[in-house]
């Protein structure tokens, strides 16, 4: 019989006890140095032979020879602010319904944090110069599996209109966003939204986010497994507290249910939730028996794919499932991964980027029970205390994953098999026309960076909305931030082909691949963390990458570059063959090494403060030597990615410009 080595292992490292030698952990980590210490409010049971012995949170543990375990009273830690800030909220309430209440045309910086669980950031325009800050709010929707009704999109098309800037933006994570909201108009965005069937709880916070799926709305059992699924984990944990209705309904219910929480009713998910099995995942706390009254230490992403499709960088989620089903499509179970994450920091090696760990194998019986296991391990376990080590990666990192294995045993109260063999990943952006499966189509809109505008004769938003009128299309949002229309009758291609033309929108044909491949996060104006352009600039960027391919004769080739404003890496930078990330005003510290299918491994920082003016003086030594040292053809992102940082640098020390061409 297996023997589950149950330990309070965030515990002894906080308090340089010897519990980790007795169990054989090794909590080093060359990058890493501390787990915080648990907040676990169950009791944890400690495996001494074949004893367990009871361990009462919030106590030092002392293992001492002979089997025997002495308890020691712990001095209470004083909470970091922003924990402290969810322990007086009062489960997402307080200071934020009383601040919605006055006449200011901004929240405190406590609300701020607060109305982050509510799907807003609260942002000002930094080139707006006067005497007092330009406020206003971005609001994020909820769509798992990236789904947008037909009806949702008008409205959001309205409230841009209305009381935003004009625009919408794509996001990488499947869902839209709206910026330049006014804090006197937030109440009743957010409540048009709520009361159509959509959301914005849990877009935002230290709370599972927005649940990814595959964007191709094919027909297949997988695919329709992965999208089903992706609700499901989305509605499981989802935040139960009535502060959404009490601060933007006034206490009353929704007009309309969220749409994904009646497609999934059937799975009994609030059953599932609050099922305890004694082993320390349900809480006592009747308002959040999942989250507590601390949520979790950080966000927490989720999604859901089928094998051998990666258009949605699997391997950067804290989860990542893979659908597996026999040879009739039938569900046997899932995959598993954990442990993926990109936000960083410059100059802090404690801080980094990382890719997933196959943790192994699920049955679908047991399916929502591990996944609330996983949840629990990092909501007990995680770096409470320092934020920027508070994702679940880290956790994974220390421990390793065979160790993060057990811990999420212990809590799950089964073995977890072995990680079934499935295909070989791919990527693909699903943009242009594809048969569903159904006899319908499904059409890829490639959208720059993701806004949706309308500007001079480039008129999308405007052409959106009238096959939205007239064909009343729903969509799919694309995690490479762009939209699929999908249930479209062939009869109808040719007017929406026609409808796009007119409107400016080019054809799949004419966009560049490097287009088509790039993402970029919003950055300046309105992000508060930008230190310099992403977005913006992306064209531009692209164009002069374009024209030294071209100059180097390397004009077929096809290289996934994506650019980030900051390293806390919102376009998943540290995935790409080749990254800009700001590291100061017009510059960026250039990343190479990325997998061309996403998989399994990031890049690597290769130079930095690299001047935005003069860039293509970097560049051009590294496709200097993947012309003359690639294998056949070998990718951009696994050449640079062999060849390592040190090798590529003392080639471009000595490289002369203009020397090589392909």
């Amino acid at each position: 019989m297996k023997i589950f080595y149950v330990v309070a292992f965030a515990m002894a490292i906080a308090s340089g006890i010897a519990v980790c030698d007795a169990f054989g952990l090794n909590f080093g980590m060359k990058r890493h140095s501390s787990v915080a210490s648990s907040t676990r409010s169950s009791k944890l049971f400690m495996v001494i032979g074949d004893k367990p012995k009871v361990v009462i949170p919030g106590e030092k543990v002392v293992v001492i020879p002979g089997d025997k375990v002495e308890v020691k009273p712990k001095k209470v830690k004083t909470l970091q602010k922003i924990e402290q800030i969810k322990v007086d909220g009062k489960y997402l309430n307080h200071p934020l319904k009383e601040e919605m209440k006055n006449e200011e045309v901004f929240v405190s910086k406590d609300a701020m944090q607060v109305l982050k669980y509510h799907g807003s950031y609260m942002q000002s325009d930094r080139e707006v110069k006067g005497k007092g800050k330009d406020f206003q709010f971005m609001l994020r929707l909820k769509q798992p599996a990236g789904e947008l009704a037909p009806e949702l999109f008008k409205l959001l098309d309205d409230l841009s209109r209305d009381m935003g800037q004009g625009t919408l933006r794509a996001t990488t994570r499947q869902c839209f966003q709206l910026h330049g909201v006014r804090k006197g108009n937030l109440k009743h965005v957010v409540r048009s939204i709520m009361d159509i069937g959509s959301s914005t709880v849990g877009a935002c916070g230290d709370v599972s986010r927005n649940v990814m799926c595959p964007p191709a709305p094919f027909t297949s059992p997988e695919y329709e497994l992965a999208r089903e699924w992706s609700k499901v984990f989305a509605q499981l944990f989802r935040p139960m507290t009535d502060a959404f209705s009490a601060i933007w309904l006034d206490g009353e219910k929704v007009a309309t249910v969220e749409t994904w929480s009646k497609e999934v009713a059937h799975h009994n998910i609030d059953e599932n939730m609050l099922y305890d099995n004694g082993r320390g995942i349900i809480l006592k706390d009747k308002t959040e028996p999942i989250y507590g009254t601390r949520y979790l230490p950080k966000k927490f992403k989720i999604a859901v794919t089928v094998p051998g499709d990666n258009s949605l960088d699997i391997y950067i989620n804290d989860i990542g499932c893979v659908v597996i089903t026999n040879d009739a499509g039938e569900l046997q179970g899932f995959n598993i991964m954990v442990g993926g994450g990109l936000g960083r920091t410059h100059n802090k090696e404690e801080t980094f980027a990382r890719a997933a760990d196959h943790l192994g194998y699920v049955d679908k019986a047991d399916m929502m029970e591990c996944m609330k296991a996983i949840l629990a391990a990092q909501r007990d376990h995680g770096n409470r205390d320092v934020r920027t080590n508070a994702r679940m990666k880290y956790l994974v990192h220390t421990l390793g994953i065979d160790k993060f294995r057990v811990l999420v045993e212990s809590y799950y109260g089964k073995e977890i098999l072995p990680w079934r063999p499935i295909k070989d990943w791919k990527y693909n952006d699903w943009m242009g026309w594809w048969e569903q499966g159904d006899g319908k189509l499904f059409y890829g809109l490639h959208i720059d960076s993701g806004r949706v505008k309308d500007e001079g004769d480039f008129r999308l938003k405007t052409v959106l909305r009238k096959i939205v009128d007239k064909y009343n299309t729903p969509m799919v949002m694309s995690p490479t931030q762009s939209v699929i229309l999908k249930d479209i009758n062939p009869e109808d291609k040719t007017d929406i082909e026609q409808m796009l033309k007119d409107h400016g929108i080019k054809s799949l044909d004419q966009v560049d691949p490097l287009e088509r491949l790039a993402m970029a996060c919003p950055a300046l104006p309105l992000c508060g963390l930008a230190m310099t352009e992403a977005e913006r600039t992306m064209p531009d960027t692209l164009r002069r990458v374009r024209l030294l391919l071209n100059k180097m004769n390397l004009k077929e080739e096809e290289i996934l570059i994506r650019i980030t404003g900051c390293p806390n890496g919102c376009a998943r930078p540290y995935m790409a063959e080749l990254a800009f990330v700001g590291d100061g005003p017009k510059s960026y510290q250039v990343w190479l090494g990325g997998s061309p299918v996403l998989e399994g491994r990031t890049g690597y920082p290769y130079l930095s403060k690299v001047r935005t003016a003069t860039f293509e003086e970097t560049l051009e030594p590294v496709l200097a030597f993947f012309i003359e040292s690639r294998y056949k053809f070998e990718a951009f992102g696994d050449f640079t990615f062999r060849m390592g940082p040190e090798v590529i640098e003392e080639y471009a020390n000595k490289y002369v410009l203009g020397s090589v061409t392909a």
